[in-house]
């Protein structure tokens, strides 16, 4: 195109652009000039359907710029733009293969801008753009219209969740996924309910029917783009929250710091109250609370039937051509909806049988799976007979190290989540693994005899159960869970506030005297109270016979107390225990149930727990096959956790390298550690002190002051010096303190 074109060209659009500031400015004036322009938009439109696909370039042009000029000017005169929303929607619908791509554009746009003007409703644009999206083989018009959809439902529902809308999309979605499931076209359905999940837009139970449709498709990239929504939907919605509420910290300090050494202006003034105003916004927007948001797999219809169907239609089916990894991903989602939603299904471990040997490739991933699709309901008889054969496969004299401690670790997860599992025998000869001069195999064989000291010590030699499983064995406290056994149900460290309120109560009753805080120290070990005594030695004076001590009721305390230390009374104290344990569950369900909980209760609550779950990281680590099976229930067990003990190797020296530059900044030229730290002050604009000020000054510059220092005399330098403390008290010489 020559010179003269181009220029032509950029006049026509400055003379539109001015055209359509004079008509917005003041409609009824220009109403004849948009006439105009009206009409010579039908005459060329005519003349551009009538061949669009042989146009040229400058009919195109042209047609383009009346198309923005009648957009932008639609809502000033929308009697006579009422039939120009449905011209640009045919156009775009019929013609979109064959026309320019800049016009093609064009259209698209001016409809977005139809729609931000309120000439059109969000039905009509989308309703326009998805059928396109789905059926264009152009990637460029794809990733607009993708764009601008997703845009369009942000918008629609920014103010409120417009449900009318989201239920006529998800139906379409909908649809689309389920009329043809051998189609590739669903996957746009996937792309766009998954950015729409991430976004918070939907959070409904609708767009998770739809991802499920999804994951049972014919087409392997459908399926698998439904899979990983709900492998790693929920994360993605989060780290999209994190991003979206992690605003650039504002360092409240350091601003008021520079406006106190600095001078006082209003400009600064104002700089600090609108810091201020921030940080109250963050803190308030900290407190609010968090909307409740359900994770996709919680908000699945019918869990069993949707496990069964994705399994049998994609694992255990033959005809099944699906790749491994992507095999690998439907495996961990149906596994993960086992474990968590507690679901049986038993053909899945006998699937597992040919896969678990150390030649079959992503063997971790199979082992990870296995473990996470394992609980306390699943038959020991079927879990048995796989904890036999990892540990026949992997775990042995001539396996690898990596082997034999991925195949340890393997058998300990299958185990936390159900221990009955495992078979006296096998665990005894597992055990003696922890003596493997690799630390990987010790680690793992530990982490089994770790476990089992709390969920199963009977299992365990005498010589291996250690001092507590031991003691809880004798006491009868500690005794193997049978099969379908659960905890009762109840508030959790509802027993740490009846103790505090108990405490609480008595410290109350000391305080307004109606309780001794010493009484008990009165009394001498062998439960006597010296009170008493007196009163019965005044009394046995008087009355001038002696009293027999060893027939008074007062030996009784004795008794007991020599009854604790006989061995023959331990049943009886034992009996004791558990008459305790009992009036003590009673109790703790009477302040359950009759006792309603104040918010002031519930936050110290609260601080209870925090309290116990510190004390218990920091010393007590009873129960913690019961932390890993809460940690276990809701996570998803990866293979990196499998293979964790085997990382226990020496690192080559390439890999020590590697892993002290990580997190460092790479830097051309070496520098020491202050000329790093001046360098980063530097570059958040800090000032340097004065100490370091004086270092660059120039040596004649401080030669005079130097000499001036020597020759001061006492009283000189103490009134220097008493200046110098009277300034700092007011602020500095600008008073900047005060």
């Amino acid at each position: 195109m020559g010179k003269r074109k181009v220029a032509a060209l950029e006049k026509i659009d400055a003379d539109f652009a001015s055209l359509q500031y004079k008509i917005r400015r003041d409609p009824k004036s220009y109403e004849d000039e948009f006439q105009k322009q009206y009409e010579q938009y039908v005459s060329q439109r005519e003349i551009f359907l009538l061949s669009p696909a042989t146009a040229s370039p400058e009919q195109s042009q042209s047609f383009r710029d009346l198309i923005d000029l009648l957009a932008h000017i639609a809502d000033c005169y929308p009697d006579a733009m009422h039939d120009f929303p449905g011209d640009l929607k045919a156009i775009i619908t019929e013609h979109h293969a064959l026309i320019d791509p800049e016009l093609r554009d064009k259209l698209v746009g001016s409809l977005v801008l139809l729609r931000r003007k309120e000439v059109i409703d969000s039905t009509m644009l989308l309703t326009t753009l998805f059928p396109i999206l789905v059926s264009t083989p152009s990637k460029s018009l794809r990733a607009l219209l993708f764009s601008k959809i997703l845009s369009d439902m942000r918008n629609s529902n920014s103010k409120s969740t417009n449900h009318r809308l989201n239920r006529t999309i998800q139906t379409v979605l909908y649809n689309l996924v389920t009329s043809d499931r051998t189609s590739p076209k669903a996957i746009w359905a996937v792309k766009l309910t998954r950015e729409l999940w991430k976004r918070q837009i939907w959070t409904d139970a609708r767009p998770v029917d739809i991802m499920k449709e999804a994951c049972l498709a014919d087409n392997e990239k459908v399926v698998v783009g439904g899979v990983r929504f709900f492998l790693g939907g929920d994360k993605e919605r989060e780290e999209q929250q994190d991003d979206s509420s992690d605003e650039e910290a504002v360092d409240l300090k350091k601003v008021q710091h520079q406006q106190i050494i600095n001078k006082k202006t209003k400009k600064k003034a104002k700089a600090y109250d609108r810091a201020l105003d921030k940080v109250k916004r963050a803190e308030r927007k900290k407190n609010q609370p968090h909307p409740l948001n359900f994770s996709a797999l919680h908000l699945l219809h019918d869990p069993q039937g949707f496990a069964e169907t994705l399994f049998s239609k994609h694992l255990q089916n033959s005809k099944s051509k699906m790749a491994l990894e992507n095999k690998l991903l439907v495996l961990q989602l149906v596994t993960r909806l086992v474990g968590l939603h507690k679901l049986t299904v038993i053909s899945l471990y006998s699937w597992f049988t040919k896969h678990l040997t150390p030649r079959q490739q992503s063997v971790t991933s199979f082992l990870a799976s296995l473990a996470q699709g394992t609980h306390n309901m699943v038959p020991p008889d079927a879990i048995e007979p796989l904890v036999l054969k990892i540990a026949n496969e992997f775990v042995s004299e001539a396996s690898a190290s990596e082997v034999a401690s991925a195949g340890l670790n393997a058998i300990r997860e299958i185990c936390v989540r159900q221990p009955l599992a495992m078979n006296e025998t096998l665990l005894q000869d597992l055990v003696q693994y922890r003596k493997s001069k690799d630390k990987g195999v010790m680690m793992a064989a530990k982490g089994l005899l770790s476990l089992y000291r709390e969920v199963g010590a009977e299992l365990l030699r005498r010589k291996d159960r250690g001092r507590d499983a031991t003691m809880g064995l004798k006491s009868g406290d500690m005794k193997q869970r049978k099969f379908g056994e659960e905890d009762e149900g109840g508030i959790e460290g509802i027993e740490l506030l009846a103790k505090w309120k108990e405490e609480e109560k008595k410290r109350k009753r000391v305080e307004q005297g109606l309780e001794g805080p010493a009484e008990k120290d009165e009394e001498d070990e062998d439960g006597y109270n010296s009170e008493d005594w007196e009163v019965e030695s005044i009394d046995s004076s008087d009355s001038g016979g002696w009293i027999n001590v060893s027939d008074s009721e007062d030996d009784e305390p004795i008794a007991k107390r020599q009854k604790k230390d006989e061995d023959d009374e331990v049943p009886e104290l034992v009996e004791g225990d558990k008459e305790n344990d009992e009036l003590e569950a009673l109790r703790l369900a009477k302040l359950a149930q009759t006792s309603i909980l104040t918010p002031a209760d519930l936050a110290k609550l609260q601080e209870l727990r925090m309290q116990a779950n510190i004390d218990k990281a920091l010393g007590n680590k009873s129960k913690r096959a019961k932390e890993l099976q809460a940690r276990h229930a809701d996570d998803a067990l990866t293979a990196e956790q499998i293979e964790l003990p085997a990382k226990l190797r020496k690192t080559t020296k390439e890999e020590r390298i590697a892993l002290a530059k990580e997190g460092k900044p790479d830097r051309e030229e070496h520098k020491s550690t202050q000329a790093i730290k001046r360098s980063k002050k530097e570059a958040e604009g800090k000032s340097t002190t004065n100490k370091e000020k004086a270092r660059k000054k120039n040596m004649l510059m401080t030669m005079s002051k130097a000499k001036h220092k020597q020759k001061r005399s006492l009283v000189q330098t103490k009134k220097v010096l008493q200046g110098h403390i009277e300034r700092s008290k007011r602020g500095g010489r600008r008073r900047n303190g005060g």
